[in-house]
């Protein structure tokens, strides 16, 4: 059986996943799909040039009526954040753009894995769920994946060691209301208690410094990519090549940490060929599970405000 992924969206996140995708996974056919009908073209041509050194690929533009016998669908496509502006302001954006895509996608036949990167991640992967009517499992976004990570980089960086020394995460909302884990983080196999420089006030500025990363990312170039490519970039390749790979995505919530809404939100999960194969209710402390239920519930208040009609 073929590997097929259709990209919908072709901007800097869109063509970075591309070329990470190449180089890190087994793919056969890889379409990508924008509403500038040029874009596709150029990096269809673009891309080729490195197959001799990632292996046979097909690529080449389409639209969401190639979907039809994809595996995954990729949606990277939305009006990005401006300086200044939160991923919840960009909702009402994109909820015209995200409707415009499922459900052709939906209509050509798609039998596969949804993956969504565009933000508001949480409200629009929920959004998908929601327009497509596929089983949850089926339905992913990258979620605090890629704040997990600047806090992981972060966290190394303040204590001098390797950054696969680090384990903790961010979890909840890809945004304002996300936390971080610090409770349960471990270095080394460490408590953060062990590392007396890891003051109150220490963890607070590190929690504002992964915060308002991407922010500083937007004001001195435009845009941030690598990072969240790359997060996609191991979510696909665990799906099509069915590996289970553990990361903190945008994962359907029933009833983890006492949660009672119907909606995506950050939290660990295992990933593969089915799409979430479980969802991981991971260790809290009571006032983590006090901020778990908080990003619960500014996510519920701007889903009950979204008109699907």
């Amino acid at each position: 059986m073929t590997k097929k992924v259709l990209l919908v969206g072709d901007g800097s996140v869109g063509s970075t996943f591309a070329n990470d995708l190449l180089q890190n996974a087994e793919v056969d056919e890889l379409v990508i799909a924008d509403v500038v009908k040029k874009r596709p073209v150029g990096d269809a041509m673009d891309l080729e040039d490195i197959i001799p050194f990632t292996g046979e690929t097909n690529i080449h533009p389409g639209e969401y009526s190639d979907a039809k016998d994809a595996d995954v669908v990729v949606i990277t496509a939305g009006i990005p954040r401006k300086p200044g502006e939160s991923r919840l302001d960009l909702v009402n954006k994109n909820v015209g753009i995200l409707k415009s895509i499922v459900q052709p996608v939906v209509d050509s036949g798609f039998n596969g894995v949804f993956v969504v990167s565009a933000n508001p991640v949480d409200i629009l992967t929920t959004l998908t769920q929601k327009l497509s009517g596929f089983p949850k499992e089926r339905v992913i976004g990258t979620g605090t994946s890629l704040d997990s990570a600047r806090l992981q980089v972060e966290l190394a960086k303040r204590l001098a060691v390797p950054v696969s020394a680090v384990n903790s995460l961010v979890l909840g909302e890809h945004g304002d209301t996300s936390f971080e884990n610090f409770d349960e983080t471990l270095i080394n196999g460490k408590r953060l208690s062990a590392y007396p420089e890891m003051t109150s006030a220490v963890l607070n500025q590190i929690e504002a410094d992964v915060r308002a990363k991407g922010g500083k990312i937007i004001e001195n170039k435009g845009a941030t990519f690598y990072g969240v490519a790359m997060m996609l970039t191991q979510i696909v390749s665990a799906i099509l090549g069915n590996h289970a790979v553990v990361l903190p995505i945008s994962a359907p919530i029933n009833g983890e940490y006492g949660i009672k809404h119907d909606l995506y939100l950050g939290t660990p999960a295992v990933i593969d060929g089915s799409g979430v194969s479980q969802v991981i209710e991971t260790e809290l402390s009571e006032a983590e599970k006090a901020k778990m239920l908080n990003s619960a519930d500014k996510m519920q208040e701007v889903l009950a405000g979204v008109n699907l009609d």
